[in-house]
């Protein structure tokens, strides 16, 4: 059975970040915690209806994300968590993880999230310096970032993640790895390390800052990437790195090309069901901004699509090949429920090109693949 996990938006934030493009909404005035978690659970009860087969699945993650989910109170935390946990069975150890700003947290706050259920906590960091931070507008400064990792391994959390960028506005080498050396320090069992991006419709997009030239962004990577190897941590996806043992079980999940629900403001969500005795597989987006969502007499859902049989080799591709692990051959015909010839020239043109190798069992990237990793998904892009 392909693992099901579950997708949570809490859509404000303090003030939104210059590069993020993601749907986050400034707060005004008190959040209205009690409606929204209703709304959320409201939001579940219609997609089980619309989609009964899911009832019987064993939902293997959580992740709450946002926007600030710390925003919102442990109490309706745990009322969230209970909601989803009577409506949905969880299976053993099931990962929750809930996203959370150092400028909005405290230590009871920490604890009392773990006390509702939470088991992992992802930290927005991105960098410890002050200016930088500055640049970026965030809402917090490299003390309390610090002060966050530390309550993180107080509360006793099964594992916890600190978000950290690179290539920001007039970073130097140094100034970059000195951000990575400081996340290293505080011990974290998971470090997301990403390159900023500029993004349409954000800030940055209309008014671009000076980035790092290429050849800077390379040795920034290259020697990052020799650091965290040293210092015991696994890349185990593009952006991800972990200590053993601690890889993101629900962004495992996306990757693997799982299925997810997905409730909450402009929540997307991904399901494997059945249409005239086939599988097929469904995409959906909830309505985007909150007032919309709030809205008594408004459908949750905005859209819904059946994915193209010939778009399928595709998306399975462009999720799998960001994980570095194997990909099980058995894996592409479970997921799609197409047969291994239907890849049979673009898997023969990417060994080809060195792009990929390939085992009786399975498919593996290789270092070139990864480096080229755009042109190999277009090999798999329907004509």
């Amino acid at each position: 059975m392909i693992p099901l996990s579950l997708y949570v938006h809490i859509p404000w934030c303090v003030q939104k970040c210059p590069y993020c493009d993601f749907n986050s909404h400034t707060q005004k005035g008190a959040i209205p915690e009690d409606d929204y978690i209703d709304a959320l659970l409201d939001d579940l009860d219609t997609d089980l209806a619309a989609y009964p087969s899911i009832v019987t699945r064993p939902l293997h993650s959580i992740f709450i994300g946002g926007g600030t989910p710390s925003l919102m109170s442990p109490a309706q935390i745990e009322r969230l968590l209970a909601g989803i946990n009577a409506r949905l069975t969880p299976s053993n150890n099931m990962e929750v993880t809930m996203e959370a700003n150092p400028g909005t947290v405290e230590a009871d706050k920490f604890i009392g999230y773990r006390q509702a259920g939470v088991t992992r906590i992802s930290i927005g960091v991105q960098s410890f310096s002050a200016d930088k931070l500055t640049r970026l507008g965030r809402i917090h400064g490299p003390g309390e970032a610090e002060r966050a990792a530390h309550l993180a391994h107080q509360a006793r959390l099964t594992s916890f993640n600190l978000d950290l960028m690179h290539g920001l506005p007039d970073q130097s080498e140094q100034e970059a790895l000195s951000d990575l050396e400081q996340a290293i320090a505080l011990k974290p069992p998971h470090i997301s390390w990403y390159q900023l991006t500029i993004e349409p419709n954000t800030q940055f997009y209309s008014k671009p800052p000076t980035l790092p030239e290429e050849d800077t962004l390379w040795d920034i990577f290259d020697q990052g990437h020799q650091r965290l190897t040293d210092a015991g941590y696994v890349q185990y996806e593009t952006s991800a790195y972990s200590l053993p043992g601690h890889q993101c079980a629900h962004n495992l999940n996306y990757w693997r090309f799982g299925d997810y629900l997905g409730i909450g403001c402009g929540a997307h969500g991904k399901l494997t069901l059945l249409k005239h005795d086939q599988p097929r597989l469904l995409r959906t987006v909830k309505v985007k901004h909150p007032r919309g969502y709030l809205d008594p007499d408004k459908a949750y859902l905005t859209d819904s699509q059946w994915v193209k049989h010939t778009d399928l080799a595709f998306e399975f591709f462009m999720n799998r090949f960001r994980l570095l692990e194997p990909c099980p051959k058995a894996d592409f015909v479970s997921h799609t429920g197409l047969p291994l010839s239907h890849l049979a020239a673009p898997i023969s043109q990417a060994s080809e090109q060195g792009l990929i190798t390939e085992t009786s069992t399975h498919w593996q990237i290789t270092p070139k693949g990864k480096l080229f990793l755009n042109d190999l998904l277009a090999i798999f892009l329907a004509d």
